[in-house]
Order: structure tokens, then sequence, then C-alpha cells
């Protein structure tokens, strides 16, 4: 990891740039605040304010490093999901094989921390980002990037930036199978990705390494059409390596796995049968390092398997209530601008006041407008203005991207370190 480019981190100025951090905080390095170890709630934080929980930052972590150790999977979760180099470096110290990432510019931020080992789980045939990255893979050695490919008319855009470009080390790349008709991208076929292998294979600029996909968008989704899914992969990649197309890599890569899905992919790739090469079993599940409280919670594979274990979701927003104007509706100061809205409306946990904090026992989010959550309000729930609502947030990516330094807080409020993130 970029050591000196993590320590830079705690060097950067808090100011108005940092939602939610205290005032009196401003000049201070990220540092200092964090040396101070404030608590949330009477530190002079003010509303609305994202936390996330130390203790289950680190569960999870510790779970997911188990559980990829159990199955034999090698791990890459998806970094888009937060975006956040700290977090990043976590994940490498528990076990990670690199971090996957969507676009140039994810991986740009990678690079710039030091992250030795990038999937993209995307084409790149953008001709600058693809100078950049052969600069990349020219000036340091021991920088593995893959990416996918899905079309012969891709590899060629691939090739010709590349040569334009001087490329002096291949760029490693995967065909990508898609998740069925209708689904994203991806070659439809097995005779489609035997075509844009053939063309790799045509480039000098280009080496195949592997097949990989993501499960999440098979239509229908359901235990057997993802299970059958992720055989097409395998059988992809078993058809690939008998016609010779690895030849040259060290290892073929068969990728898959988003957080819904993981445990079908971990069934699936314990029987991949042997290649000619070693097989890097890559899982790329994101989401698990926040958890959630809506939509990973609802289709999470522990819910399927718990033996395994279990997330918890990490992050609770506190909002304020700043108005009852009528029996049975209250609103608070967080919106659209604060809390992630794509998929589920937040839910209503916990009310502080004077200290107290205690469930938010019939209390409902029931909209959300750019700065202000709508509350509906059961008879006899005691919500009064002034008080701190703690809400639990469905999908993390969409959290992480509102907040670019989010305070990491014990169970007793106290705030450890912040997290920076850079969407």
């Amino acid at each position: 990891m970029g050591t000196e480019a993590l320590a830079r981190l705690a060097e950067e100025r808090v100011d108005h740039r940092f939602k939610g951090l205290p005032p009196d905080a401003d000049g201070l390095t990220v540092g200092e605040l964090a040396a101070q170890r404030r608590n949330l709630f009477t530190g002079g934080f003010a509303t609305p304010v994202l936390a996330l929980s130390a203790e289950r930052l680190e569960h999870n972590l510790t779970l997911m490093e188990t559980y990829a150790a159990r199955h034999g999977l090698a791990f890459a979760p998806h970094g888009k999901t937060s975006m956040a180099p700290r977090l990043f470096q976590r994940q490498i110290e528990h076990g990670a094989w690199g971090i996957t990432l969507a676009v140039p510019h994810q991986v740009r931020v990678a690079r710039a921390f030091g992250i030795q080992r990038v999937f993209l789980a995307n084409e790149l045939v953008d001709p600058a980002a693809l100078r950049w990255v052969a600069a990349e893979l020219a000036a340091d050695p021991s920088f593995r990037f893959v990416c996918y490919v899905d079309s012969v008319r891709g590899v060629g855009l691939m090739d010709a930036a590349l040569r334009e470009a001087g490329a002096g080390r291949p760029v490693d790349v995967v065909v990508e199978l898609g998740a069925g008709e209708g689904a994203r991208t991806g070659v439809r076929t097995e005779a489609e990705g035997a075509a844009v292998a053939d063309a790799v294979a045509a480039t000098r600029t280009l080496r195949l390494v592997g097949v990989a996909g993501y499960e999440g968008e098979v239509p229908r989704a359901d235990p057997e059409r993802v299970a059958a899914w992720l055989h097409r992969l395998v059988d992809l990649a078993v058809r690939l390596d008998e016609a010779g197309r690895f030849a040259g890599a060290e290892e073929i890569v068969v990728s898959a796995g988003g957080s819904a899905w993981f445990d079908a992919v971990a069934d699936v790739f314990a029987k991949i049968p042997a290649l000619s090469l070693p097989a890097l079993k890559l899982l790329r599940s994101g989401a698990y390092v926040s958890h959630d409280d809506g939509r990973y919670r609802e289709v999470t594979p522990f819910n399927r398997v718990p033996e395994e274990g279990a997330l918890e979701s990490a992050f609770r927003l506190w909002a304020q209530v700043v108005s009852r104007p009528a029996a049975g509706q209250a609103f608070v100061n967080a919106g659209k601008r604060d809390a992630a809205y794509d998929l589920h409306l937040p839910v209503a946990q916990a009310v502080r006041r004077d200290g107290v904090e205690r469930l938010a026992a019939g209390v409902t989010v029931t909209a959300l407008s750019d700065q202000h959550a709508w509350l509906a309000t059961e008879p006899g729930a005691d919500v009064e203005v002034g008080d701190w609502i703690g809400l639990g947030l469905s999908h993390p990516c969409t959290s992480f991207d509102k907040w670019p330094l989010i305070p990491l807080v014990q169970a007793d409020g106290t705030v450890v370190d912040y997290v920076r993130t850079y969407f």
C-alpha cells in the first residue's frame, strides 16, 4: 500500500467541505481531530452526520476474509462501493488479493494510494485511459491490471490505442460472459466469447488471462438460474483453455461475485475442473464492507447459509427533528443529499434525547425531499423537535458517495478516525 499517501490523509485540513463535522474543528488536520477522540453526540458534530461503526466494520472485514479462505477463493472486493483508500487498506490487510473497480478514475485513485492489483470490471476502450494504464504498467513491473473485453471491435480499439501509446507490457484481459438476454454487458454466446478470444490472440498488446462476469444480472435470478450461468462461465474457461487461448498466462482467472449470490459462486467455483494452469477463483463482492439496512440485508447469502455467519449494518445517519407541524407528522434535516434512496427509503431506528437513546418505536420514513426526510409517527410515538433520529440506510454505494469524510465511531460514540472517500 502507498503508506505515504495514506499518511497524508491525516494531514488534510478540516473545513466547510466536510459536512457534519464540528464547526469549531475548522483548521485542524484530520489527524489532530481524530486524536481528540470527540464524542459524536456531545463533541460539536452538526446534523445531519453519517457515522460508520468501528466494531461492525471490523466484524464485516473479518467475516468475509474468513469466508473467502474457507471456500478457497481469492478476494478482490468491489471498491466502487466505498472509494475509500483507508478501507482499501483494511481490506488488503484482511487478505484481499486486490481491489475491483469500475471506471478509470477509480483506478487512478487506487494507484495514487498504492494498490498493486486492480481488476476493472468493465470494458476499457478510451484511448486516454489506455495510455495512462500503459504508462502505469511500464513504470511499475509489480502492478497487476486486469479488465473485461466483450467484443471484437473493443479488442481492436484497445489494440490501436495501446500500439499508439507504445505499450511495452500487454494488458491482461478476461472475456466477459453476459448474464443473459436483456442483461448488461458481456458476450451473449460461447461462440462470441471464442471470437473475442481469437481477436485478443491476434494482438501483441493484450493477453487473455481468463473469463469473468456478474451473476447479479441474471434475469429473474434464483439459485438455479444463477448456478446455471456460473456453470456456463466455468465451461467457457474450460473451452478457451482447451483451445490454447491462455498461452502466456501464469494462471487462469475465473471471476464473479456480487453481494447477493456469492454463496452460489463459492459452490460452483469449488467444482472447477483441472485446467492447464492454476485457477485464480476471484470473488468480487463489495457491499459487505458496510453492509446495509435494506437491499443487501434482504438478499445476503448469509440468510441462506446462516451457519457461515452474518454481516452487520455499519452505517447510521443521524439527523435532527426540526419540525413537528401536525399530529402524526415530523421532519428531520436529512434528505436525498444525505441518505441513500435509490433502492429503499431509510429506516428510523433510534431516537436520542438528553443523552438517552431508545428505539424509534412508531416512527416511519415515508419520503425524502432534497434536505428533509418525512416521518410518519403513530399515536404515542415520543418524538419532539430537537431529537436526534438514527436512520438505517439501504445500498451502501450511494451512501459513501454523499459523504467525503465519514466519522468512524465506537459503540460509546467516541470518534476514533475519519474515512475519506473519492467519488
